[in-house]
């Protein structure tokens, strides 16, 4: 088993990511050849938080942390796995959604970074399926309920037993008085196609729907009696796995424990370093580059394995993104700083692009493409400050590009000091945001002249004019002003209402074209921050108060 992940408990107790299948309590992760299987078997005592027990495959945070960890581990430790079946080893019972107990007694922040992390983790699903061929295959074997059904929502298909007994439901609004947190709704419509007059019968109905009628509505895709079960899995299972582009027989890396060190100073990685000011409620975010030679072709990186320094980045920067968003509620805003070399980043980014085709490579872009969407998602102010020995290049030029707002230090009297801004293939396309979109299409609102502008300047090094000219930074102080600028600027920003700026910021980042995800983010941030507070919901006779009491919530029947 790998050694654990350092951490500093004299501090305010962090709660962290880290998660192994030997230490699983909720999961099962089998692999036999080309198939995964992940079997759900939540253990009722073994909740994160104390107060409730998780009944009826029931998940709490905990539960998707396992998920997530099981997910990547098929991604990296296990590459020939080409389906992933999703199914239950609790009879009668394939889940029952996010724990109704758990809800009622964690604050909004909590509820909303757990409705959010969630998520995240189902779109990662589909975001592995678009971009790589790893199929889901949701094998629903007994009732499946709220966020349960969610989970099988994200997967490619939904295979669902046909017992007479088992339904499939979205009781929220019946129930508890707030929707499906995960994305239920939109996917209805948008992914599932479900006609709205029966998504608004079956979303206000808390008894479900069975078998039958859940595939004539389009809310499953198959079903199968309890004798042809496993052998209509089997079937389905195997048309996914001959349909998958993934390669057979790829041998995979092991993804060992993260050495991380958190204090009363911030959390200190390898290539990641965050600086916490509470006083001034902010977050600095240095981004290292490679700190060797970085190996340029499929064998050298395979020998690396998680040590190559592009997959070590992102899993060091993804669960520093995590720990930020669940532990430090008041540091409101990131500041983004980058050091190394522009050469050797480039460099990365031109393996990145030529061996795009290798496993490795593929499911690193991957990792790199689904966290720097989690950045993009996350309610926290980004400032991007391109400062005297900058490495805001490539890949790292997406975090200037990812940033509300950048400055980039200008020296007119001495320009050899001046740090540049360097973009490169990488920066056009090969990290879509959840809208499907660069973050250049993007941050032109879509339209093409500033692109091509843009793109004529590839692979070169451009001082702050340049970059100002081309609409790459927001603002591009001297080095008289920049400290007071900067200062100023942030001083502002974190003097604001989080509750605005967390609406201003979800609304402002994703402009033009809509997708599936940016629905769901933008209705979630939406929702949940008005619904999750309102008493008709935690009141003390709300929905999600009384759930489980016997007692009937009370509501405030006006519409607002």
């Amino acid at each position: 088993m790998n050694s654990p992940a350092v951490t500093d408990l004299t501090r305010p107790p962090y709660i962290t990511y880290d998660r192994h299948p030997d230490t699983y309590v909720h999961w099962r992760l089998q692999i036999a050849g080309a198939v995964a299987t992940l079997g759900l078997d939540v253990a009722e005592d073994q909740g994160l938080r104390p107060g409730y027990k998780l009944k009826l495959n029931s998940y709490d945070l905990g539960v998707d942390m396992e998920l997530y960890d099981a997910l990547q581990r098929i991604r990296f430790e296990y590459p020939a796995v080409k389906v992933v079946i999703l199914t239950s080893l609790k009879e009668r019972m394939f889940c029952s959604g996010a724990n109704i107990y758990m809800l009622g007694l964690s604050s909004h922040a909590w509820k909303v970074n757990f409705c959010k992390f969630t998520n995240e983790t189902r779109n990662g699903m589909e975001d592995s399926s678009r971009h790589d061929g790893l199929r889901f295959l949701a094998a629903v074997n007994g009732t499946v309920a709220g966020g349960g059904y969610e989970l099988a929502l994200a997967c490619d298909e939904i295979l669902m037993i046909d017992d007479r007994s088992s339904t499939v439901s979205l009781p929220e609004v019946p129930l508890l008085g707030v929707l499906p947190g995960t994305g239920g709704l939109t996917r209805l419509v948008d992914k599932r196609k479900v006609r709205r007059d029966l998504a608004d019968f079956f979303c206000t109905t808390s008894e479900g729907v069975r078998g039958d009628r859940a595939q004539r509505w389009g809310l499953v895709d198959h079903t199968a009696k309890p004798q042809q079960f496993q052998a209509a899995t089997a079937t389905h299972v195997a048309r996914l796995v001959a349909e998958s582009p993934r390669a057979t027989g790829t041998h995979g890396i092991t993804l060992p424990a993260l050495r991380r060190v958190v204090d009363h100073a911030g959390i200190h990685y390898t290539f990641v370093d965050v600086a916490i000011d509470r006083a001034a409620r902010t977050a600095t975010l240095t981004l290292k580059g490679p700190a060797t030679t970085v190996p340029t072709t499929p064998v050298a990186i395979h020998a690396q394995g998680a040590d190559w320094w592009p997959l070590a980045f992102a899993r060091e920067l993804d669960d520093a993104i995590l720990l930020l968003r669940l532990n430090e509620l008041e540091i409101g805003t990131w500041i983004l700083k980058t050091r190394g070399d522009p050469a050797a980043l480039a460099t990365v980014d031109a393996s990145l692009s030529a061996h795009h085709a290798d496993w490795l490579v593929t499911q690193t872009v991957g990792l790199l493409r689904r966290t720097l969407a989690r950045l993009d998602v996350s309610s926290r102010s980004l400032f991007a400050l391109i400062d005297e020995d900058s490495c805001f290049t490539g890949t790292f030029a997406e975090f200037a590009l990812a940033a509300d707002r950048s400055y980039m230090l200008q020296f007119p009297d001495e320009p050899t000091r001046a740090p540049s801004l360097q973009l490169t293939a990488v920066n056009f396309g090969l990290y879509p945001m959840v809208n499907h979109q660069s973050r250049l299409a993007t941050r032109f609102c879509g339209e093409t002249a500033p692109v091509e502008a843009v793109h004529a300047h590839i692979d070169q090094a451009l001082d702050a004019g340049q970059a100002m000219d081309l609409g790459l930074v927001t603002f591009a102080p001297d080095d008289i002003d920049w400290a007071e600028e900067v200062r100023l600027a942030i001083e502002e920003r974190t003097s604001l209402s989080p509750d605005a700026l967390t609406g201003l910021e979800a609304s402002l980042r994703f402009g033009g074209q809509e997708t599936m995800e940016t629905r769901v983010f933008g209705r979630l941030s939406a929702w949940q921050n008005w619904i999750f507070i309102r008493p008709n919901a935690v009141g003390a006779q709300g929905a999600l108060k009384v759930f489980g009491t016997g007692s009937k919530a009370q509501f405030n029947w006006e519409r607002i």
